[in-house]
This record gives C-alpha cells, structure tokens and sequence, in this order.
C-alpha cells in the first residue's frame, strides 16, 4: 500500500461516506445503558435517564476532549464528513457562555465542536439546534423546558435566529480557511418548538442552509402531534412551509402512507440511522418507500453505539429485507449512494475527492467484487482515509492524533464523572 493512496492489487479506491446524523456526547452512553439498576435489562428510560446526565455535566473543555475522540474514532472508520445535531448550547443553567464577561468565551461548546472537528481533520456541518418547549405529554399539552433543557434552549425563536447568525461569523473565524468548517441549522423537533416558531424558521432562516428535525421516531410523538394540533409531525412541517429539498428528516420512522408521499413529492432528505434504531428498539422505517417517493435516503450514526459505515449500510439493507420478508430492496451502488451523495446532499456539501482504500484480502472481503463491499466489509477492512487532501488515518490509527481508544481512554480517566 503506497503511502500517496495509490490503490494496489490488494486494495480499491472508494469514495469517503458521510455521517448525516451524530450526538457526539451520547458516545458517553457506549455500553452503559443495557442494564437497568436493579441489574434487569435496560429499557428505553434507562437509556434516557444516561443521555440526560451526560447533558447535565459536560463543559466545553470536556466537550472537545470527548469530541475530539468522537472525530478521531469516525475520521479512522472512514467517515470523511460529520452533520452534528447541535443542542448543547448554554452552561447548564441556561446562562449563555459569555455573557457575564469573564465567564468563558461566546459559542463555547460550539466552537469546542469546532476544534474538535479542525484536530480530527473531519468536514463538520454543525446543525445548530432550535429547542424551545420540553415537549408534549400524551394528550398534547405542552410541557415546560426541565433543569436539563435549560441549557437546550435560547428562550425564543427570535434568540435562536439571533445567537445562530453570530455563530456563523464565530465559526467561520476558527475554520480560517482550512474549508473544513460549516454552519446548518436543525430543529429539535415539533415537540420541541411551536408550529409558529416552525413558520418564523421557515421565512427568515436563510434558505441557503440545510435544515434537519428528528421526525416521528416513535409513535408516541405522533399521538402526541396528533393530540396537540390533529395532525402528523410531517403534516405540520408541511403546514409551516419546512417540506423542501433542503429539509432533512432523521429517522423517519413511524410514517403513514400520506407522509411518505410529502416527504417524497418535497424532495426531503432522510436519515435513516439504522444502528440506533435497532439499538433504541424504535423500528424499522419505510426506507425503501420513501426513496420511491422521491426522498433521498442518506445515513448517520447518532448516538454512535456503532461507528461503522459499513455497517450502517448493511444494516439498512438487512432491516428492509426483515421488513419485507424479500432480498435485494438496496442495491449495493444505492447503499454506496446513500452513504455518500446522500450525505453530502442533506449537509449542503458539494462534491469533493475524499476518498477511501479498502481491502479486498481480509477474512470478510477476499473474493468480494468491489461493487458489493457495502455488503461484506467493515470499518476494520480500511486501509487509508483521505479528506481534504490529507492522509488522516490508516490501519484504524488517527495520523496526527494516535489511537482513537487512547483519545477515549484519557477522557474517561481525565473526567472520571462519566465513568
């Protein structure tokens, strides 16, 4: 294997996939949140019971640390760009960094995602998160912002829209050129933000910007919507002007037939996830209906109890085959496609040469044609990442940073809180 990335016999060169969907900080939750403390199983709540104490303690130097271990660990798994779904936003008091003068710089935990990012050598699209209410209950009322979301939430959409137009300057400062750096936008969800808040995103958010929402990813924030305003998530997207080709829904999950075709006729993107979705028990999406639609289906890894592409798009494939009970719903050049146009579509990122050398002489991938690698190989099969012009890893090891368990093993010794 040649040091400039020349494919040898034993080796192909593919296009770099893309990470559509991450929480860099539910990294915290790998292998934490099967068992429940009474030693039974671990259920949805003890997942989010977890996920919330991570938000409740991390702090921006903590944040880039862990961060930093979170890019190093996809950059090595061959992932050449990452849409992080941003709401981490304020000290965990709701008090903005920053704005008692000597308490920390503006965008502190934005901007540690940024350095993060600059250190991995990872394209970063930061999808700064709008996140106003604490949710729905069942029957549709709405719930108050609890002590954890405080830090969620910028008070009002006029303060989100305000706080997300300097971070754009702040972060296009840190990026100094390196191209590496991007700022999009993300609503939390329709429990999370008004359908009059929806609307004054959609008028005066510049349209330039991908917009992605986590969308109907269980039935219960369907009944919920439906409860609330007599209509589905989907449908009030749609209501509020939102469905269009630069919205991206993540998950995607619990649709009707109507919804499909919204989101098909509107051109959305969609985030399938599938190693969360099996890991959180939330089902399986109509993927394969959506693209027949007309959506564009791309990939993310979420909470990233995997990081993997390969297996992300494996897994795709295996939980449409489970869902139909038939073979071959994705082809391999469309698993390939949604791990990367896919991606660089729903992130606004325009075509570039990142690029892969994947081995076709390991254990699972000797005797593969290199077409249908997505459905043979792993993470552990790449050779060489290339982003940006960069060798940025080989073997699984980060070139500048060393070990991506290492980077994880210094932060859980360094913050023993999350261990």
């Amino acid at each position: 294997m040649s040091p400039q990335g020349t494919a040898s016999p034993n080796a192909v060169r593919v296009p770099a996939p893309v990470n559509a969907h991450s929480h860099a900080f539910h990294r915290i939750l790998r292998g934490r949140t099967h068992e429940g403390a009474d030693g039974g199983a671990g259920d949805f709540w003890t997942w989010r019971e977890h996920m919330y104490a991570a938000a409740q303690t991390l702090g921006p130097a903590a944040y880039q640390q862990l961060a930093t271990a979170v890019f190093a660990e996809m950059v090595a798994a061959g992932y050449s760009a990452v849409g992080e779904f941003h709401y981490l936003h304020h000290r965990i008091d709701g008090t903005p960094y920053g704005a008692r003068g000597s308490d920390g710089e503006p965008h502190a935990m934005e901007l540690a995602l940024g350095r993060a990012a600059l250190a991995a050598g990872i394209r970063l699209v930061l999808l700064d998160t709008c996140y106003l209410r604490g949710g729905l209950a069942a029957d549709g009322s709405v719930l108050e912002l609890d002590e954890t979301q405080a830090r969620f939430s910028d008070g009002t959409v006029e303060g989100w829209l305000r706080r997300h137009g300097q971070l754009g300057a702040a972060l296009a400062e840190l990026d100094a050129g390196a191209g590496l750096l991007s700022l999009g936008a993300a609503v939390h969800s329709v429990r999370a933000v008004a359908p009059a808040d929806l609307a004054a995103i959609a008028a005066r958010l510049d349209p330039a910007l991908p917009l992605h929402v986590h969308l109907s990813e269980q039935p219960a924030e369907n009944d919920a919507c439906h409860n609330a305003y007599g209509t589905s998530p989907t449908g009030l997207l749609k209501e509020a002007g939102l469905l269009g080709p630069r919205l991206s829904a993540v998950h995607a999950t619990h649709l009707s037939d109507t919804d499909i075709a919204a989101l098909g006729r509107g051109k959305a993107g969609i985030v399938m996830c599938p190693t969360t979705e099996a890991d959180l028990g939330d089902g399986i999406g109509p993927a394969r209906e959506l693209a027949d639609a007309g959506a564009h289906i791309c990939l993310g890894s979420d909470q990233h109890a995997v990081l993997d592409p390969y297996l992300e798009q494996r897994a795709l494939e295996h939980a449409e085959r489970l869902r139909s009970g038939k073979r071959g719903r994705f082809s391999p050049t469309e698993l390939s496609a949604a791990a990367r146009e896919g991606g660089l579509r729903s992130l606004g990122l325009g075509d570039n040469d990142d690029f892969l050398l994947v081995r076709t002489d390991s254990v699972r991938t000797a005797g593969s044609r290199s077409g249908q690698l997505p459905l043979t190989a792993t993470a552990a099969d790449i050779a060489e990442v290339h982003i940006n012009g960069q060798l940025v890893a080989r073997d699984g090891i980060h070139t500048r940073l060393g070990d991506p368990a290492k980077l994880y093993t210094a932060f859980f010794t360094e913050n023993p809180e999350f261990s």
